[in-house]
């Protein structure tokens, strides 16, 4: 299909101005380009951005952008790789980050509540002290709750944890044509027809916008114990997943990294981690003994795989030196080849966690059919994995490889049993193979999307509506022969 633009114009945001005040919305050359793009890597510029407070405020916005056409973006802190906030047919841009208030937080009921715009570390500072917590992405630091639940956010305590589907209870939005509205509870148990708030857990922000979201909570953990294990060969640290779950045990973090991210962390950071083919990094937590057993039994399973190298620790520092290692991996891996950038593809697909040894190794048999690098790593214990592609931006060639290893990665990933996006969601990366995996849930979407947006405002051309290649509207300059020139 093409492209079609939902300019809003001056008069329509001068009609917004109104509504916010001058202070709360941008339209200078700067803002806007900032605004242009997420944490992915593609890029289109809006024609202004709004910072509403309260939800009567988006309700008057959206209630405009239907009367006249324009389309409306939600935005968190913009940490999404797929570009879920990118303004693509223009419009304007809410960005949800002044909605910033943590409202409640009762233990007795086991529940806090939120505006969207609070950053998941900053709850998580403020439920400390109760001694709750929920889990969170690895851009915690930075990434909102409110766009955690429009993506269905997780991280590295998934497997044990659960995403953020499992924590939301209810939540307020604002509906395309504008209606506030209520959805859910604030019970932990809820069989009272159609789950709405559930339906909202993931719809990238195409169906409405949450303004306050009702959290379950999880309690901390009492100890927690970590291991690293190094393996000559991925494919057995992947073994080695699959063992850990079937043994069962449920660790709070299992962690897999190829060789050429152990090189990028250890050269970036100086962490020193034991270079191998293979690499596991395994945390369990709970009750002292409950933890003490876990930890045997890991080490046995990783003896049993082949590992080389075992360390074990109950030093919180130690602990959180591991991890921090393992969350500056992606930058890391700029450092291995100066005129190399590391580009969001192929990044969180998931697959049966029996299927974690075939997965990694198709994976390494598809980056030597090529001359760009596709590191695997990611959320082993829960089937999680990832692979970011190292290439040269300015070499339309990478590009097209880039194009066609993803197409390989994707098709083994589906064969496999698994899906395209585990955690970071659709929008426009990942949409060409979503096609391919949803098929028949596809037309059932467009009709709850057309029923609730009829005029297609709110964050359009995403998900289902995006029918190109991810090589469309690439924030970087490059003239792709046959392709769409990037922005």
């Amino acid at each position: 299909m093409e492209l079609a633009e939902k300019r809003a114009g001056a008069d329509s945001i001068n009609a917004i101005r109104a509504i916010v005040g001058d202070e709360r919305i941008r339209t200078a050359k700067a803002d806007l380009y900032v605004y242009g793009f997420d944490a992915g890597m593609h890029c289109n510029i809006p024609d202004a951005v709004v910072r509403p407070r309260t939800a009567e405020e988006i309700s008057q916005i959206l209630k405009l952008a239907n009367e006249r056409n324009f389309a409306v973006v939600p935005r968190g802190a913009g940490t999404a790789l797929c570009g879920h906030a990118i303004p693509i047919a223009g419009g304007v841009v809410l960005d949800l980050q002044g909605m910033n208030r943590i409202k409640e937080i009762n233990p007795g009921d086991l529940l806090c509540v939120a505006e969207p715009g609070v950053v998941c570390d900053d709850l998580n500072a403020a439920l400390k002290k109760y001694r709750f917590f929920i889990p969170g992405p690895a851009s915690s630091e930075a990434a909102t709750i409110g766009g955690m639940a429009a993506t269905n956010a997780s991280g590295d305590k998934a497997l044990k944890y659960g995403a953020m589907r499992d924590y939301v209870l209810g939540m307020q939005a604002v509906m395309p044509t504008g209606e506030i509205v209520r959805f859910g509870t604030r019970t932990l148990k809820n069989a009272s027809g159609y789950q709405m708030e559930k339906l909202f857990i993931g719809m990238e922000g195409t169906l409405g916008i949450i303004t306050e979201i009702t959290l379950k909570m999880a309690p901390l953990p009492e100890k927690t114990a970590a291991c690293i294990a190094a393996f000559k060969e991925l494919v057995e640290a992947g073994q080695t997943v699959s063992d850990i779950i079937a043994a069962p045990i449920f660790p709070a973090q299992l962690e897999i990294m190829s060789d050429i991210c152990v090189k990028a962390v250890n050269k970036a950071t100086g962490l020193g981690l034991p270079e191998c083919g293979g690499f596991l990094l395994i945390a369990c937590d709970g009750h002292p003994e409950q933890v003490k057993d876990e930890i045997r039994k890991v080490k046995e399973i990783c003896e049993k795989n082949k590992a080389f190298f075992l360390d074990f620790t109950e030093d919180p520092k130690r602990i959180e030196e591991l991890w921090k290692g393992r969350k500056q991996m992606l930058a890391s891996l700029s450092v291995l080849k100066p005129e190399f950038s590391t580009i969001m593809l192929a990044d969180d697909m998931a697959v049966p966690i029996s299927k974690v040894p075939d997965a990694v190794k198709g994976f390494l048999e598809i980056q030597d059919k090529y001359d760009i690098y596709i590191p695997p790593y990611g959320h082993a214990g829960d089937g999680n994995l990832h692979t970011k592609v190292l290439l040269d931006t300015e070499n339309p060639d990478h590009w097209h490889q880039a194009e066609k290893a993803v197409r390989e990665i994707y098709d083994l990933v589906l064969r496999l049993g698994g899906t395209v996006t585990g955690e970071h969601g659709v929008a426009i990366s990942k949409a060409e193979y979503f096609f391919i995996e949803r098929a028949d849930s596809i037309p059932f979407m467009r009709a709850i999307k057309r029923a609730l947006d009829p005029n297609n405002i709110l964050n359009p051309y995403k998900i289902f509506d995006w029918d190109k290649s991810f090589l469309h509207n690439l924030r970087y300059p490059v003239q792709l022969a046959g392709k769409e020139k990037a922005n």
